[in-house]
């Protein structure tokens, strides 16, 4: 069983291993000063914020982006998959974004579909090397 990079249990994949990069809570001046220069519902910004922080999971084995981007994968062509509600944060929850079109992206299924692609090419020797294992012995 795969395990989770922070706790002695089982490793569940989930999408915000990809956005929640780019939360800012408690951290507005800092990390948020510097994601707020970046428009994310521009193509060119887009893809500099996930290279540049998006995949930045040091913390994850080749194992687990293999497991994180066919999850994505999975999810990409599900017509049902609401990616709007990713981005959503209830006034309950201790969570900001960095610039107020993150609240409300333009296209929030684009913005997961450039971190696929992104995710293939960046992590691409990771993903060949699960890609020889069975994952049924993690």
């Amino acid at each position: 069983m795969l395990k989770n990079p922070f706790l002695d249990v089982e490793f569940v994949p989930d999408l915000m291993w990809f956005i929640g990069q780019f939360d800012v809570y408690d951290r507005e001046e800092t990390k948020g000063a510097e994601l707020a220069v970046y428009n994310p519902d521009d193509e060119c910004d887009r893809e500099k914020l996930i290279v540049k922080y998006g995949l930045d999971l040091k913390c994850l084995s080749y194992r687990h982006k293999f497991v994180l981007v066919r999850f994505l994968g999975e999810k990409l062509d599900d017509p049902n998959f609401d990616f709007q509600s990713l981005f959503e944060i209830g006034e309950d929850c201790a969570g900001s974004w960095p610039r107020g079109e993150w609240y409300n992206l333009q296209n929030p299924k684009g913005f997961l579909q450039d971190v696929y692609v992104n995710a293939k090419k960046v992590w691409k020797k990771d993903l060949e090397k699960a890609a020889l294992e069975d994952p049924s012995t993690w």
